[in-house]
């Protein structure tokens, strides 16, 4: 089953280093996407990156980097995604937070109802 509708792409680019409340930023954003029954989120720790500061953070195999990338991805409709923005105001210190229209096309396996 297919169903497809207009929604709301947000990418927060932030720090593996970067902590809330005594945990990973990206596991306090996670959890805080879910109690507002944000429709899912995927966190992503990039390879090679840089910055506001242009320092280089990598993943070699002889250096590791203690400050990895991290992207988050959300997806859901606007009004959704535009109470979550505040959050990200809050907690967010140093990163970048992109928003971006799309068209969702979400697929279901059949007898998982809506």
């Amino acid at each position: 089953m297919k169903r497809g509708g207009e929604g709301l792409l947000v990418r927060i680019f932030i720090g593996e280093k970067d902590r809330k409340e005594g945990m990973p930023l990206y596991e306090y954003l996670v959890k805080k996407a879910r109690e507002l029954n944000l429709a899912g989120a995927t966190v992503l720790r990039g390879i090679m990156g840089f910055g506001a500061h242009s320092r280089l953070h990598s993943a070699k195999l002889l250096r590791l980097s203690e400050d990895l990338p991290i992207v988050i991805e959300l997806v859901d409709t606007e009004e959704k995604i535009q109470r979550f923005l505040p959050v990200l105001d809050e907690v967010v210190q140093e990163g970048m937070v992109t928003l971006e229209r799309v068209r969702v096309i979400q697929y279901r396996a059949p007898g998982s109802g809506t």
